[in-house]
Formats: structure tokens, C-alpha cells, sequence
């Protein structure tokens, strides 16, 4: 049953006031606050925050937005001045006076985009107070201080200095940031430290963007910063961090389209598809997939690929039969095409492993819900399985888990049982709460066969793993 809305005091504070009236004004339209998001291209939760007055800076283009999409007549864009401009202002000043520092006269300003103007510098909810460090460790031994407080001793107490110009080696440095948490999410999983080295790679490298940075080196940055935001996303979106996900890919998405680079568009666009997806919007998928397929002619084959194997995961969620077929056909016929040559570094992931497992989930949809045959989807999971090494032991655990949980359902309960157990050790070792919630679904069709010893001897196995 859904909560009641949190009735709203106008009068408690500028922004109070023009959450009230935006939350007047979407009811009036008849839209909820995901359907506004949508129009607007923000989240949800951005709405909501903005309408109890808990968001702090309302940028002003998404004022203008919210009049154009909700007919107010500039209501927004000429209270924004009094409700949230005072913190622009700040900022403003913030960067005159960095502008002002020896060696910046004769730099290249930066130019303003759709996501420059963000404001990365104020202190998240929730930091710690500074600690003095010099005078802890004079005072007496660690062990008297309660491990809560250890953490505080290592919480920055500033953000750190940003260069006063971009160089290449700054840029050098978001690619390496990208590649390392590529290869934590990957091997582990995106909780855990992965979460927080992503979370801190991805503040910084957004900050980057408004430091001045010659014309050259540009769209080298932007690119950059898009390829964090996709790895970061991804990861986040692994760790069912959705709107810090969402947040991530908005970025990518946006440095990709001001660096006029369509593979990594592309490369949004299909994790946006595949979160949509997860989280139960498959019509919200299949419309980030087909974004992406825009322009397909400038598309490598793999990416088509991987963009039609999108598609087909969301037409399998929606049970459309053929709607599936059609979309792993096109994904067929594009992967054979594919020319690893011919592809950006960070697309070597999508192999004939990946390309296997991504369209069986799509087919397994159907062996489930549609009574479809489910050899198709088993097949092309055992190439999956066989195919990833232990650099993607996610992607194996995930593959694994589906294809027992595939017989399972449609098979051998004992066969599937034998590779449960696989997928279980493989998902032990990992931060994915996709992985975990995998492992409970096969653990509910281990329950179906409560004659079956070895099946309820797994599902106990999840139970406890999952639980732990």
C-alpha cells in the first residue's frame, strides 16, 4: 500500500515554498513525480527532494525545464533567483577568485555545459567533524579510542586542491581511476570498497571538468570523465546504489555527447537499458536501447550488438515472443559482423562469452514465463560459463546461477543442483547484490522439489549465504 505524501509547510522556507508549488503544479497536470523526471530528465527522487524543500541547489536550467514541461508560465525560472540563486552566487564568486590566482591569466577558460555548472565543492550530509590528527596520536595508544571513532581519524578535512590547469596527466589519471574500478566490479563485485573508491574517483573527476583546460585537450577530458561515469554507474547500479547509478551514467552521458563520442553514448545508453530492466521498467529499457541504436551507422558491429541484446532483455521481461527473437536475431547477425579492431579498448569485454550470457537472459524470460524452449537460453549460458575468466567472475557467477536455476525450473533438478553449488562458492566471493538476488530466485525454484535432498540441501546453502 503506498505511503501517504508528507503533507507540506509552505511557509517553512524559500525552497519550502517552491517545493509546494511544484508538487502543486505536477497534480495538476495529473503526472507523478517519475513520469515529471522523465520529461525533465532527472530522478524521481530529485523531484520529491525538491518538493520538501530538502534539495539544496536547484539548477537553473532545470527551473526552466520544470516551467516549459509543466506550462507555469516562468513561475520557476523567476523564483529561482530568490529560492536558490544565493548559492550560485557563492559559487560564482568561488570561481572568480580561483580565476584570480597567479598563472591562470593566460589559460583557456572552460567552457559552460549542461552539467559544468554543477557545484561538487560543499560537504555531503553526513561527513565527519575534522580531527586533529597530530594532537590524537600524541595522546595516548590507538587501542583506547572505540573502532567507531577510527574512521574519523582518515575523513579528509578538506577536498582536495584542484590543478589550476589540465594537463594531460590529469586525464591520464581519470583513465587509470576508470580501468582500476573496472577491474574491482568486475572481479568482486560493486559493494564494499569498490563503492567507495568509485564514489571519490568519480567527485573528483567531475570537479576536473571546470578547471580551465585548453581547446585540444578538451574533449579528451570530457571523454575521459564519460568513461568513469560508465564504469562508476555500472558499479553502482551492481551495488543497487540506483540513483548514484543513474547520477553516474547522467554525467557519461552528457561528456559524451559534448565530446561527440557516440561509442560511449552507446555504452550509456545500453547500461541505462540493462538498469531499467533490473529494476522493473523493461518499456523504459527498450527505450534507452533503441536512443542508443540512434545513428547505428557510426556504431561499431559489437555495439549494435550489444545494444540489440539490450533490447531483447526487454522485450523478454515484457514475455514478447517474438518481440525477443527478433531483437537476439539482430544481435546475432551484428556479433558476427564484430571486428575486435575495429572496436574502442573498453568494448573487449563484449565477446562471444558476454554476447552469449546477455542474449540467454533474454531467452531464459521466455522459458520461464512463456513456455519457450529452454535450450536455447541453457546453450548459450554454457558458452557464458565456459567463456569467463576469473577477471569477470561476476558475469560467470551470474551466468551459472541462471542456468541452474534454467534446469532447475525446466530440467534436471540434480544437474541444476551440482552447478548451484558452483555458483554459490563464485557468488561468495563477491559484492553483487545482483548476484545475491540471482541466488534467491534459484533458491525458490529449489523449493519446488522438496522430494529432492540434494535441492533443498542447496536452497538451505542460499538461504544461509544469502542471509549472512
Amino acid at each position: 500500500m503506498p505511503q501517504p505524501e508528507k503533507k507540506l509547510d509552505p511557509g517553512a522556507s524559500p525552497q519550502a515554498w517552491f517545493g509546494s508549488q511544484l508538487r502543486k503544479r505536477r497534480k495538476e497536470r495529473k503526472l507523478t513525480a517519475r513520469e515529471l523526471g522523465k520529461l525533465v530528465q532527472v530522478s524521481d527522487d530529485m523531484i520529491l527532494n525538491i518538493e520538501l524543500g530538502k534539495y539544496p541547489s536547484c539548477q537553473l536550467q532545470l527551473a526552466k525545464q520544470l516551467d516549459e514541461t509543466l506550462g507555469t508560465d516562468g513561475l520557476f525560472e523567476d523564483a529561482w533567483p530568490m529560492v536558490f540563486g544565493s548559492a550560485d552566487a557563492d559559487k560564482k564568486r568561488s570561481d572568480a577568485d580561483n580565476a584570480s590566482r597567479p598563472g591562470v591569466e593566460a589559460s583557456v577558460p572552460p567552457r559552460t555545459g549542461r552539467i559544468l555548472g554543477r557545484d561538487t565543492s560543499a560537504s555531503r550530509p553526513g561527513s565527519r567533524t575534522p580531527v586533529d590528527r597530530r594532537s590524537f596520536l600524541a595522546a595516548s595508544s590507538l587501542a583506547a579510542v572505540a573502532p567507531i571513532d577510527l574512521a574519523s581519524l582518515v575523513a579528509p578535512t578538506a577536498p582536495p586542491e584542484l590543478p589550476k590547469q589540465i594537463h594531460e596527466k590529469d586525464i591520464a589519471q581519470v583513465l587509470h581511476a576508470a580501468d582500476g574500478i573496472h577491474h574491482l566490479d568486475n572481479e568482486h563485485g560493486g559493494g564494499g570498497i569498490t563503492s567507495v573508491v568509485a564514489s571519490r574517483s568519480l567527485e573528483w573527476s567531475v570537479s576536473l571538468l571546470s578547471v580551465p583546460c585548453s581547446e585540444p585537450l578538451r574533449p579528451q577530458l570530457l571523454r575521459a570523465v564519460a568513461r568513469l561515469g560508465i564504469v562508476v554507474g555500472a558499479s553502482k547500479f551492481d551495488a543497487y546504489e540506483h540513483d548514484d547509478a543513474r547520477v553516474a551514467f547522467k554525467i557519461a552521458s552528457e561528456c559524451a555527447e559534448e565530446a561527440g563520442d557516440w561509442h560511449q553514448r552507446a555504452k550509456t545508453f545500453s547500461f541505462l537499458a540493462r538498469q531499467e530492466i533490473w529494476i522493473g521498467d523493461p518499456d523504459a529499457g527498450l527505450t534507452y536501447a533503441e536512443k542508443g541504436l540512434v545513428r547505428s551507422d557510426r556504431l561499431t558491429a559489437t555495439e549494435r550488438a550489444m545494444l540489440h541484446s539490450a533490447r531483447a532483455r526487454a522485450f523478454g521481461k515484457m514475455h514478447d515472443v517474438q518481440g525477443t527473437l527478433a531483437a537476439v536475431g539482430a544481435a546475432d547477425d551484428a556479433f558476427a559482423q564484430s571486428d575486435p579492431t575495429q572496436d574502442p579498448p573498453w568494448m573487449a569485454y563484449y565477446d562471444a562469452a558476454q554476447h552469449a550470457g546477455d542474449t540467454a537472459h533474454a531467452l531464459f524470460d521466455l522459458a520461464i514465463h512463456a513456455d519457450q524452449d529452454p535450450g536455447q537460453a541453457g546453450r548459450r549460458f554454457e558458452i557464458a560459463v565456459a567463456g569467463h575468466g576469473d577477471e569477470f567472475a561476476r558475469s560467470r557467477a551470474i551466468s551459472r546461477t541462471k542456468l541452474a536455476s534454467l534446469l532447475m525450473a525446466k530440467g534436471d533438478p540434480r544437474q541444476a543442483t551440482v552447478i548451484g553449488h558452483k555458483a554459490l562458492d563464485d557468488v561468495g566471493r563477491l559484492t553483487s547484490r545482483r548476484a545475491a538476488d540471482d541466488l534467491k530466485e534459484l533458491g525458490r525454484f529449489a523449493g519446488r522439489h522438496r522430494k529432492v535432498e540434494e535441492a533443498m540441501y542447496l536452497r538451505q546453502r542460499i538461504a544461509a549465504s544469502v542471509e549472512a
